[in-house]
């Protein structure tokens, strides 16, 4: 015990000193160095073919930070169950593939649905303890009901109504992929798996992409579905995937990214944990304005809920600028929109609804 009480008594006499001496602490030292991030390949052009040139060499950075993060060629499908509803039919799904963790998935397809005839949806969800189960609209307890109410959660479920054949797969560490939140004793375990996962030599967001990637194959693939007219969209999480989904794969037609328009420039300024949206390095090079720019010319719709108290409203002007520069550099600008609606951090879908039917519904 005198030990540990003389321990605790040089620990406090070392802070004072610190502070007392003006030295920086680790937090200030990070604000520092996020202020100061490199950024060095943000985008200075303002020609198409300026545009397209940095999109190649910023793109082939980002796949060098990213590293290995593309879905298997071949892999076996296993259906767990099937329900059927009123318009739509639910499948649970197993893909499987050798040395790749399984992944699982939801299909929704319309009741009358035909060989190559609907457009697709990759819908992804965000952070919660229900994973993709919200996303499809179970909400067989009164907290699973009470989540999708908030953030008008089931986008996949009004989606399929509307027509689309919807695959959504569940992310790690959430859903059915993590053990038990209770195990981590009130630490995101979105933090320590990544840190566990970096040890391994693998990224979190990487195998999580891997896995958005794999659900657009799957669906691709889908004898319902026409390969041609598939979007992705998704909410907090779900649209920062959405748009690195998109940002890396060309065949993604249209991108509604919800709840997401925030950079990491900032977000690691305020103590941010979330190890499932960290890309080791990315700061030295870009942020999520300069990923969200290998979207363009393809439309692309932010959603910005007024009331989100997950997004620092002082740096939306310029993130939004950024992309701005790329879409207008290419001529495309209308192919670039916000949603400004009023609410909180939630699926908004007034202008997502219209603007995947002009796409993906000719």
């Amino acid at each position: 015990m005198r030990s540990i009480h003389r321990r605790r008594l040089l620990q406090a006499l070392l802070g004072s000193s610190a502070a007392a001496s003006g030295a920086e602490d680790v937090h200030e030292q990070i604000r520092r160095l996020a202020s100061d991030a490199p950024l060095k390949m943000k985008f200075q052009g303002s020609t198409a073919d300026e545009c397209r040139a940095w999109q190649q060499r910023f793109g082939s950075k980002l796949d060098e930070l990213l590293g290995a993060d593309r879905p298997p060629l071949r892999w076996e499908s296993h259906i767990e169950e099937t329900v059927e509803f009123a318009d739509h039919q639910r499948q649970s799904v197993i893909l499987r593939a050798p040395g790749v963790t399984e992944l699982p998935i939801y299909l929704l397809t319309p009741k009358g649905a035909r060989d190559g005839a609907r457009p697709g949806i990759v819908a992804l969800h965000g952070h919660g303890p229900f994973g993709h189960d919200a996303v499809v609209g179970i909400d067989s307890t009164p907290e699973r009901a009470a989540n999708i109410e908030a953030a008008n959660y089931d986008f996949g479920l009004q989606l399929v109504r509307q027509g689309y054949v919807v695959v959504a797969p569940c992310f790690t560490p959430f859903g059915r992929r993590v053990d038990s939140p209770e195990a981590y004793r009130g630490n995101d375990a979105c933090a320590v798996t990544f840190v566990r996962m970096q040890l391994l030599g693998r990224n979190l967001m990487s195998e999580n992409l891997r896995d958005a990637l794999w659900a657009f194959e799957f669906l691709a693939r889908n004898s319902a579905v026409d390969s041609d007219r598939i979007g992705c969209v998704g909410l907090s999480y779900g649209g920062r995937m959405t748009m690195l989904a998109a940002a890396v794969e060309p065949r993604i037609r249209v991108a509604v990214i919800s709840g997401a328009l925030n950079v990491m420039q900032e977000r690691i300024g305020g103590r941010y944990s979330c190890g499932a949206q960290v890309i080791p390095g990315l700061l030295e090079f870009g942020d999520v304005p300069e990923i969200a720019g290998l979207i363009a010319p393809r439309p692309a719709l932010w959603e910005v809920g007024q009331r989100d108290g997950l997004m620092v409203k002082d740096w939306i002007p310029g993130a939004w600028e950024r992309i701005q520069r790329v879409y207008r550099a290419l001529g495309t600008e209308e192919h670039l929109s916000m949603d400004s609606f009023d609410g909180h951090h939630r699926w908004n879908g007034v202008m997502a609804t219209p603007l995947l039917a002009s796409i993906l519904k000719p």
